[in-house]
């Protein structure tokens, strides 16, 4: 069987909701045994969320939560005590990686900030994710994705030119910022291994989401231009839209980028005559009556499907994609194909499918990597407790009655 790339690294994950848990979530598939420490006393929200419906509650009956803590092991263990505290400090002694996002100071109030940790285990790496940072004027300030990407600027430049600012789905910056954190921390540990030195990641999700939007941001510090709100028109590109297509809400996204585009465009809808209409001998003019020619392009999408219109579109060379929802996109060939979801049976929602890694890699066979179902709440206390920190099982039974594990 193939060595997985992260075998023999260990994650004490204090990670909750979204960002963290997904970073977390793929580094386990790639072979680092993760432990999320969580307790009933302070459940992990998500685990709320997603339940099934005509089910009763149950806190291991969260989808959401199952998608994203796939291939972890669960503690319980309650940092509001101080043998709990004890007991994660324990486990951290034996682990190479703290992830968490708390509040800022929620872990220096446990004993179990960076400053602390790093003084008893100097090559730790740990990473804290938190929306504006863990230091400066603004750092207290709370906030969940949709905060956080109005406070970056994404809602200003998101949304039509007569129409208010506009969200960019309530959570799409949890999963940019998971990305960004799996990255920074393999990063951190390739630095680790060439040098024996342990590092700090304070990860503001305000700064991830702000990288995402390079042109607004280039352009108002290189020219005072404030971009405001475009909808989907591009900078160059002509025609760049979403347009409607036959159907119930259904759309299609079309991009032309180059002339030789713009003619077999003209040559598919149908319409030779648009390359001598004045309006649209070139870039420029198109651009400058770009209204219009969305509004001709959508007579022709209209008496058609998205797939039509992708795959018409495509075998002449111009890039056309469908708008999906959410079960179109899972049952695209091509998705499929890509084997981009994860079945896992799970002992109390049963089989479901999972979005799991992006990559394909030539070295890594897929069946070689981890997916495990998501841990139940606790799962894993005794082999934790017991295997890895050495604890009698009195000594556990006396925690568990102090309430130091729960």
């Amino acid at each position: 069987m193939s060595r997985l790339p992260l075998e023999g690294v260990r994650i004490a994950d204090f990670g909750w909701i979204l960002a963290v848990p997904q970073a977390t979530a793929w580094l386990a598939v790639m072979g680092a045994e993760v432990i999320k420490i969580e307790s009933k006393q302070r459940l992990d929200l998500i685990r709320l969320l997603g339940q099934r419906s005509g089910h009763p509650l149950d806190i291991d009956g969260s989808c959401y939560f199952n998608s994203l803590n796939f291939g972890k092991k669960s503690v319980t263990l309650n940092l509001s005590h101080p043998k709990g505290v004890e007991l994660a400090k324990a486990l951290i002694l034996r682990s190479d990686i703290v992830t968490e996002n708390f509040t800022v100071g929620n872990m220096n109030k446990w004993g179990l900030g960076y400053e602390d940790l790093s003084k008893i285990k100097p090559d730790l790496i740990m990473l804290s994710g938190t929306p504006l940072g863990q230091f400066g004027s603004e750092s207290q300030c709370v906030g969940w994705g949709p905060h956080t990407q109005a406070y970056a600027g994404m809602c200003h430049l998101t949304g039509y030119p007569d129409g208010p600012p506009s969200g960019l789905g309530g959570n799409w910056p949890d999963f940019m910022i998971g990305v960004v954190m799996s990255y920074a921390i393999m990063s951190a540990l390739h630095y680790r291994r060439r040098t024996g030195k342990g590092q700090y990641i304070d990860l503001a999700m305000a700064e991830v989401v702000m990288s995402m939007l390079p042109e607004g941001f280039a352009d108002y510090n290189m020219n005072g231009n404030d971009r405001g709100r475009r909808g989907n028109s591009d900078d160059v590109m002509v025609p760049h839209n979403v347009y409607r297509c036959a159907g119930n809400d259904q759309w299609a996204a079309i991009a032309v980028n180059s002339e030789s585009e713009w003619q077999a465009l003209c040559q598919i809808v149908g319409h030779p005559e648009w390359l001598s209409d004045a309006r649209f001998h070139d870039r420029a003019s198109r651009k400058a009556h770009e209204t219009a020619l969305d509004e001709l392009v959508a007579t022709w999408t209209s008496q058609r499907s998205p797939i039509e219109v992708m795959h018409t579109l495509q075998a002449a060379g111009v890039a056309a994609t469908p708008v999906y929802n959410t079960e179109a996109l899972c049952n695209d060939p091509q998705f499929q194909h890509r084997g981009y979801t994860v079945s896992l049976d799970h002992p109390v929602t049963g089989t479901i499918p999972v979005a799991g890694i992006p990559g394909l890699y030539g070295a890594v066979p897929k069946e070689a990597l981890h997916y495990t179902s998501a841990p139940r709440l606790g799962q894993h206390n005794d082999e934790i407790l017991s295997g890895l920190l050495g604890l009698s099982s009195t000594e556990i039974a006396r925690l568990q009655e102090e309430q130091a594990i729960s």
